[in-house]
């Protein structure tokens, strides 16, 4: 369970830097494309500018929810831990011993 949750975590943070980095080079295009002529193209770029916007704020929001959905999950385990703290000593243990059985086996 713990890992498929690392592994959509790390998948959620290598989409987020690409989103990123895709925003950051279409933001240097329209820069560098200076004032081209033609109103079809300033048109293009006015929409094009605002799809870029509306993808910068989209991507910030999600990026909030993540932390706050991160801080959640961890708010949860502190209490549980508090609720239980036998269990949880108990579940840490066995996951050790699980843990050192399989890298004593290498």
């Amino acid at each position: 369970m713990a890992s498929m949750d690392q592994e959509a975590g790390s998948v959620r943070d290598r989409l987020m830097s690409d989103l990123k980095l895709i925003i950051k080079d279409a933001e240097d295009l329209l820069r560098s494309s200076g004032s081209q002529a033609g109103d079809t193209y300033q048109n293009a770029r006015a929409r094009f500018e605002s799809t870029i916007s509306t993808a910068r704020d989209g991507l910030s929001d999600l990026e909030q929810q993540v932390m706050d959905s991160g801080r959640e999950a961890i708010s949860q385990a502190d209490e549980y831990v508090q609720q239980n703290p036998w269990q949880a000593v108990g579940i840490g243990a066995a996951a050790g011993l699980l843990i050192g059985l399989m890298l004593g086996r290498r």
